[in-house]
This record gives C-alpha cells, sequence and structure tokens, in this order.
C-alpha cells in the first residue's frame, strides 16, 4: 500500500473530537515508523501522534484546527525513499573493517552535528513545561541549549540555563507597550470552563474552614525524612500525611465520599482520591486508585508518577477518570486561604494552603505554632453540616495526633483502654 491515511484515534470512549497542539515534523518531511509526529490536545488531556509508517508525510490540517476523532489528519508515501543520510546508515553500520588492515589515524576534530536535523519543526520550540518556565523568567529560545527530541527546548535544558546564568541585558523588560495578542483556548481550557460554570449552576456549594497546627507532622517529617529517603527512594512530604487522614475521614463520613445520580446517592467503599495537580495546559486531577490501601511511600510514588506524567503532557484518560474526592493544595503557590470549587460528579474538595507560623493559645499560654488554613468545599444536597465539620474535624485531629493514621483514628492509649 504506497500510501497510508493517517486518523485521529479515539483517546477516550466520550472524546469525539480533538485539537492539532503542534506538529513536530513539516509537510513533506520523511518520518519513520513510531516516530511522534504531533501533540494533539483533548479535553482532559495531551496525547502523542506516532507515525504509522515510514515515509514522506503531507500534513492536512494545521496546528490549532479542531478535527474529529477518526479524521484523516496527514497521508504517509511509504513508496518515498529515505534522505540519502538516513538510507546510508545501515549500509555503513554493516561495513566492518578487514582484520588485517590497521585502523586509520583519527581525523582532526570537526565541528559538533547538530542533534536534530535542519528540517524538524521541533527545533528550538519548548515543551509546555519549558514554555512556562521561559515565560515566568523571562528567557528567550536563544538563550537555551536545546537537547530534547527532534531539537525540542526541555525543562530541564531551562534549568541548565538559569543555572548557569544568562545576559540580563538581552531580556525584554515588562512596560512600555501597548500591544495585545490573542491565542485560542485549548479543548482542556474550554472544558474546564465549562465544568467550572457547571458547578457553580448545579450544585449547592457551601465551604467550611478549620486550622491545623502542623508542627507534629514537620517533627516527624523532620526526624524521619533521610531515613525515609533512603529506604523507599522518594521524598516525605505533607500530601501523603493528608492523603491517609483524608481516608480514615471518609471511611467515618461515607456521604463526603459519595455522589448524587439522578434521584439516588451512590456510596463508594473505596477512596479514589485525585490529587490536583497545575500544568503548562491547565489543571488536571490525575486520580491515586484505592488510596486507603496505600502505605506513605506508595502515596508518594503514585503522586509523584502521576504529577509527572501530567506536566509532561503523557497523562492519559484513565489516569484521570474516576474519583470519589479531590486534594489541591494552593500553598504551593502561597495561598493563605481559598474556597476550592468541587470537581464534578464528586460532592467534595480539600484545599491545603501555605504554613504560616502564627500565634496560638495552648493551655493558657500564647506560643508560635505552624498553621494551615484548611478549606473543605462540598455540595450541601449530599453533605449536612455536621457532616462537612466533623469531616474537617477528624482530618486536624489525625494530622495533629499522627499516630491515629495507624490505629484506625485511634490514639494507642484509647486502644488499650477500649475506648
Amino acid at each position: 500500500m504506497p500510501k497510508i491515511d493517517m486518523k485521529v484515534p479515539s483517546p477516550g470512549e466520550s472524546i469525539s473530537e480533538v485539537q492539532i497542539a503542534t506538529w513536530l515534523v513539516k509537510d513533506g518531511d520523511y518520518v519513520t515508523n513510531g516516530q511522534t509526529i504531533a501533540e494533539v490536545d483533548s479535553d482532559k488531556a495531551t496525547l502523542e501522534l506516532p507515525a504509522e509508517a515510514s515515509g514522506t508525510i503531507t500534513l492536512k490540517a494545521a496546528a490549532g484546527d479542531t478535527v474529529a476523532v477518526g479524521q484523516v489528519v496527514c497521508i504517509i508515501d511509504t513508496d518515498a525513499a529515505a534522505p540519502a543520510a538516513t538510507a546510508a546508515a545501515p549500509a555503513a553500520a554493516k561495513a566492518e573493517p578487514k582484520k588485517e588492515e590497521k585502523p586509520a589515524a583519527a581525523p582532526a576534530p570537526a565541528a559538533a552535528p547538530s542533534p536534530f536535523p535542519a528540517s524538524s519543526n521541533a527545533a528550538g520550540h519548548p515543551s509546555p513545561s519549558a514554555a512556562k518556565m521561559m515565560a515566568e523568567n523571562n528567557i528567550s529560545a536563544q538563550q537555551v541549549s536545546a537537547t530534547g527530541v527532534g531539537g525540542r527546548i526541555t525543562k530541564s535544558d531551562v534549568v541548565a540555563a538559569m543555572s548557569r546564568g544568562y545576559d540580563t541585558a538581552s531580556v525584554q523588560q515588562w512596560g512600555g507597550s501597548r500591544e495585545e495578542r490573542r491565542e485560542k483556548m485549548t479543548m482542556l481550557r474550554k472544558k474546564v470552563a465549562e465544568r467550572l460554570v457547571s458547578v457553580k449552576n448545579t450544585t449547592a456549594m457551601l465551604t467550611t474552614f478549620n486550622e491545623v497546627n502542623m508542627k507534629p507532622i514537620m517533627d516527624l517529617r523532620a526526624k524521619y525524612k533521610d531515613v525515609f529517603k533512603e529506604k523507599h527512594q522518594v521524598g516525605l512530604g505533607f500530601m501523603s500525611f493528608f492523603t491517609k487522614a483524608v481516608c480514615e475521614a471518609l471511611h467515618h463520613f461515607p456521604a463526603v465520599n459519595a455522589r448524587i445520580e439522578g434521584t439516588e446517592i451512590v456510596y463508594n467503599d473505596f477512596c479514589d482520591v485525585g490529587v490536583a495537580v497545575s500544568t503548562p495546559k491547565g489543571l488536571m486531577v490525575p486520580i491515586m486508585r484505592n488510596a486507603e490501601t496505600l502505605s506513605l511511600a506508595q502515596i508518594e510514588k503514585t503522586i509523584g508518577d502521576l504529577a509527572k506524567k501530567a506536566r509532561e503532557g503523557k497523562i492519559t484518560v484513565d489516569d484521570m477518570t474516576g474519583g470519589t474526592f479531590t486534594i489541591t493544595n494552593g500553598g504551593v503557590f502561597g495561598s493563605m486561604l481559598s474556597t476550592p470549587i468541587i470537581n464534578p460528579p464528586q460532592s467534595a474538595i480539600l484545599g491545603m494552603h501555605n504554613i504560616v507560623e502564627r500565634p496560638v493559645a495552648e493551655n493558657g499560654q500564647v506560643v508560635i505554632r505552624p498553621i494551615m488554613y484548611v478549606a473543605l468545599s462540598y455540595d450541601h444536597r449530599i453533605i449536612d453540616g455536621r457532616e462537612s465539620v466533623g469531616f474537617l474535624v477528624k482530618v486536624k485531629d489525625m494530622l495533629e495526633h499522627p499516630e491515629r493514621l495507624l490505629f484506625g483514628g485511634k490514639t494507642a492509649e484509647e486502644i488499650l483502654l477500649g475506648l
């Protein structure tokens, strides 16, 4: 078959159209079987589009176009001959010098070849995470040495450029311009916007607040973080403690872990906890399945893997499908207090915030403690005030007494006394 029509594969059962985010090749380029030729945005994730055969490619859609699932986006001519350099490589690999021949003298050093072909459309273009970091630090593509596939600028390239320093005189300064620019919304951003408006219009959302003394968790973490990392090869963060506390609280308050479907309430006997991750393409919520069965180390590894996939654009629809409860951490951006919005069809979401030393009263004395404000937004149609407040108090209690995370929400003394 001389030509192959490449169609958009279905990213998921409920997705009918996608957007061509970026072409990594140009019209007329020679591509090899399995080579990533484009990045495709759905309303849930960014997916890579690999070439289905080797040959010369003809593009049938432009970057930014919205195309239907199953639509032809490019044609690969498999009869086309590979470029001379590509075709000669296999033959050169097979040629071996005769045993009696002496190796030739080393040639004079030559300029290092470009790590990517001149025709690569990815050359000099940053990945989404790299583009975000470059924008935040006013770094241009000319200041970064690209090492990614096809000459693409990766996040590590930007970090390397920042670590070795760059000429601030060449950085564009802010201010003075009256220009404006327009960018087409990605399908992910449009879907997020639609879902947020839908939540506000279809739920009776309220938020309750509390504060958590983080000193017990911080002391425990400081004491064991080095040993923990050595044993499990992963850092010990706050998210694993919050996840364990949330799972235990959901067990005591099942309505917070439920959802409404029509005229029925669906209760879940498991905790599929979503962790909100900010990415260059928008907010994503990958899911930890059966989080109630995971150890602290397993939670940290799972969160790290999912967050990395999300930021690199490799997250799949299955990674974000489902979920019974969500945790979002605005504290990493410096947020003191906020009202997180529910992730439908879930009924509640927990918001974490920054940790600040504040004066508090303990045993009649004013002391300084590291305090975090926490917020629980919930759907009042299914969760009553007693349950929402009780849930948040349970989370607070277990975080301030970490041993409760091991004994079903009770201290060792309470278990000993049969309380």
